[in-house]
């Protein structure tokens, strides 16, 4: 749950700097960048491998080149589906998404690095176990 909610706001924070980064997107509020992100995810769940799996054969023969415009598309699409959330151009879409990802992935990494104990329940550490008699568990 809380890997969920760091995800969302990580995500809405990348947002913004792509606001800031690229020319034709627009969000015009923190909470618009967070329904953005979530949105964002949603699209990216359910539409995202329909669009994928139609565009196979092209995806192919450009040697994975339109899965960036399909990025763009979905990009594109959670941007229709929240108010306060733009895109002028093309440009935006392509890129949009683009940007995204590195200061998502950037942002992600830096959480984890400086806080470990929010990776989840890999980094629960158990009691010894001993085999020595007498020693109850």
């Amino acid at each position: 749950m809380i890997r969920s909610f760091l995800t969302v706001i990580t995500t809405a924070l990348s947002l913004l700097l792509v606001d800031l980064a690229v020319p034709g997107v627009d969000i015009a509020t923190f909470p618009v960048a967070l329904i953005a992100a979530i949105s964002i995810g949603v699209v990216n769940a359910v539409i995202k491998p329909t669009l994928l799996k139609l565009s196979l054969p092209l995806n192919y023969s450009t040697l994975g080149l339109s899965s960036i415009v399909v990025n763009g598309v979905c990009f594109w699409l959670a941007a229709i589906l929240v108010p306060g959330f733009r895109l002028h151009g093309i440009l935006a879409a392509i890129l949009g998404p683009i940007v995204l990802s590195f200061v998502n992935t950037f942002l992600s990494n830096y959480l984890a690095e400086r806080y470990p104990q929010l990776k989840g329940q890999e980094n629960i550490s158990l009691p010894e176990q001993t085999n020595e008699p007498g020693v109850q568990q």
